[in-house]
């Protein structure tokens, strides 16, 4: 199962044309964030309205007839004059910023949530209007919040840093954890029983497991997680 293809668009020009192009690619990807696409289904939109599995080379038309697909599924755009923040420093908050949620840690996933809280530290209106050299202040206070909450960023042995894909495993596992401590779960259970017997995602393949695998298997358990709270009255603010 193949990552997805992010387009980057050319630096050469920066035309009307241009411009609105990078706009609609960046909404697409926010739209596969906010609607938690899998791989595949976003490919077959793409295919459907292109002909092809990527948007390289796509079209101002096509892009749009993707993102109507999106808007159909549920996604909407944020009005112009709240702009979504996409610099490497705002997608790397809005990724720790979404696996808080499935963790139980933050009640709003939402970007405006998140853009509040980090221009509070920043001292800035809007988060795309931060400097990169800032990022520290909000992705480092992130990271201990993800800490405190059980995700651990590290192999514990070793001390390394763990790849993305390993991260993603970690914060499954950290969610799990969790539906053991409520005992939603039993305790002896590994990812694979929680995915296939709580969640229902299919893992008996023979590839290994992609980042968006992870992905989708985080927020189902976070699913649970939270509706298991909302159940007991456990939810927190």
């Amino acid at each position: 199962m193949p990552a997805f293809n992010a387009v980057q668009a050319a630096p050469a020009k920066f035309d009307a044309s241009q411009r609105r192009r990078r706009s609609m690619l960046a909404k697409v990807h926010i739209a596969i964030k906010d609607l938690r696409m899998a791989e595949d289904d976003y490919q077959q939109i793409v295919f459907d309205k292109t002909g092809k599995t990527s948007l390289e080379g796509a079209t101002e038309a096509q892009i749009g007839k993707v993102l109507d697909v999106m808007k159909a599924k549920g996604f909407k755009p944020l009005p112009g004059k709240n702009k979504v923040a996409t610099h490497p420093m705002a997608l790397k908050a809005r990724a720790m910023w979404e696996s808080l949620y499935h963790l139980g840690a933050i009640r709003n996933p939402a970007y405006e949530a998140l853009e509040g809280w980090a221009c509070q530290r920043l001292g800035c209106a809007k988060l795309q209007w931060a400097r990169q050299s800032d990022a520290t202040r909000i992705i480092e206070p992130l990271k201990d919040w993800a800490k405190r909450e059980g995700w651990l960023q590290h192999n514990p042995a070793t001390g390394r840093a763990l790849s993305p894909i390993e991260l993603r495993a970690s914060l499954c596992s950290a969610i799990l954890l969790k539906l053991k401590d409520e005992g939603v779960v039993p305790g002896d259970w590994l990812l694979h029983h929680a995915a296939w017997q709580l969640c229902g995602i299919e893992n008996a393949k023979a590839d290994p497991w992609t980042a968006s695998d992870y992905d989708r298997l985080a927020a189902a358990l976070g699913d649970r997680l939270r509706a298991h709270k909302a159940a007991t009255g456990g939810a927190r603010g």
